[in-house]
């Protein structure tokens, strides 16, 4: 068999490393004027999907209590960013729709707002005796029960095995740079159709990863500054954040089944606790991404 020797190999290294350049500097050039403009809150579950409850309240109405709080904090404080909410009122939104609100708004920021709640685990208890043949026997129920001692709180983005479905979001928002006057000068000759400038896509798709995970560390060191339980920062595969065009989280305010937890999400001061956890917390974010 005839040796083939590699072809210009300097030649096929200088050609990877001007891709390389080019796609660094376009990403760059695109993202380097990004600004906080538009938060989308979504107050997590509503109308019929809302079982979840505590000992009075349900986490559905605690949610959007929640996140109309939290959004005329930000109207306040931040005076150019527009709030947009998923639903203001009691109804039920689809997770798919939550998520399209955010990406034909084209927000910069998705906050879902939950409360936690522990699961039903079953138990035997003993409620009377009888005798049987003489005996004396108990009579068992089975009743199910939840653990009220759990608390603290954690904050979720959508895990590695959600992030290829951003591509399409991706794509979408993308599309709209060609209606646009001068996009060609703006954006320094990016074309979304482009295979090359599909790294590109990719390297925005682990951006919104990125950066998720940055706002939801930011806002766990908020609650733990308060005096929280931090329950940490997760990735799961969460369907409400999964075609998320842009940097998304799905915050834990607390544990609903714990009723000391319950009274504070449910109390004014807890409330205006956590809100300003919140806020604190996007103002870092910001901060951070606007220099």
């Amino acid at each position: 068999m005839k040796n083939i020797p590699l072809l210009r190999p300097n030649a096929i290294l200088i050609a990877f490393i001007s891709v390389a350049t080019i796609i660094a500097s376009s990403y760059q050039a695109f993202t380097q004027e990004y600004k906080i403009k538009t938060i989308v809150i979504d107050a997590g579950h509503g109308g019929k999907d809302g079982s979840t409850r505590g000992l009075y309240s349900t986490e559905k109405d605690v949610a959007l209590k929640t996140a109309l709080h939290l959004g005329a904090l930000i109207e306040a404080s931040m005076k150019d960013v527009k709030v947009i909410y998923t639903r203001s009122e009691d109804v039920f939104i689809p997770l798919y729709e939550r998520i399209a609100i955010a990406n034909n708004a084209k927000a910069d920021l998705f906050i879902s707002i939950h409360c936690n709640d522990m699961p039903s685990y079953r138990s035997t208890i003993v409620t009377g005796y009888r005798k049987v043949r003489g005996k004396r026997v108990a009579i068992k129920e089975t009743v199910y029960r939840k653990s009220t001692s759990t608390h603290g709180t954690e904050t979720f983005v959508s895990g590695m095995g959600r992030v290829n479905e951003q591509d399409e979001a991706i794509k979408r928002e993308n599309a709209s740079i060609f209606l646009e006057d001068n996009y060609k000068e703006n954006y320094e000759g990016f074309d979304p159709s482009n295979p090359e400038n599909f790294i590109i896509l990719s390297l925005m798709k682990n951006t919104f990863r990125t950066q998720s995970l940055k706002l939801a560390k930011y806002v766990q060191d908020q609650y733990v500054n308060v005096g929280r339980i931090d329950r940490g920062v997760q990735e799961k595969s969460l369907a409400v954040l999964a075609r998320a065009g842009m940097p998304a989280i799905l915050t834990e305010i607390g544990f609903i089944s714990n009723p000391d937890e319950e009274n504070y999400m449910n109390s004014e001061e807890g409330q205006k606790e956590i809100t300003e956890c919140l806020l604190r917390a996007i103002e870092n974010y910001k901060k951070s991404i606007e220099g």
